[in-house]
């Protein structure tokens, strides 16, 4: 499923020297393709701290470790989206099963594509056009972009780092 993913946002062209979110990263697997695939820069938010250090480690081990455009925060998404400004080219958001805030969630995004990976449909806000919705066995992927944009959010705070976003 990632590899198809990752075809779609190639595809799309949003990838390369792009600001990453790779939201609930559990292992960050996500992101860190995105880094391999020649996104400038990625932000792993993740509330566990068991996940964080094997984002870390996951990190360390394929040469990210260092990267001056990486960052991890231990916190909330929903926390973390909610007191930040940040815009981001490409967000990955693959919550727990569970999860059931979407609307918050959609509200407090600020990224140009967004790749959504749920159980059930996800109500998505007028701000955004849906690309495609993809099924691969009990999960869904779907592919939106802010509403006017052809392709990432370009220039501007590329959510990156602290200070004002």
């Amino acid at each position: 499923m990632r590899e198809a993913v990752f075809d779609v946002l190639t595809s799309l062209d949003v990838l390369r020297d792009a600001s990453v979110l790779d939201a609930f990263a559990g292992s960050g697997a996500l992101g860190i393709e995105a880094l391999s695939r020649g996104a400038a820069s990625a932000t792993f938010v993740d509330s566990d701290r068991e996940a964080v250090r094997t984002i870390e480690a996951n990190l360390g081990r394929v040469g990210f470790g260092t990267h001056p455009g990486v960052r991890v925060v231990r916190t909330d998404v929903l926390g973390f989206l909610g007191g930040s400004r940040a815009r981001y080219d490409v967000a990955l958001l693959d919550p727990p099963y569970r999860f059931g805030e979407w609307a918050q969630l959609l509200e407090r995004l600020h990224a140009g594509v967004a790749v959504i990976e749920s159980r059930t449909s996800v109500e998505v806000p007028d701000r955004f056009d849906l690309h495609r919705v993809y099924r691969y066995g009990s999960t869904l992927v779907t592919v939106v972009s802010e509403s006017g944009r052809a392709g990432p959010a370009r220039g501007g705070d590329r959510g990156t780092g602290g200070g004002a976003p």
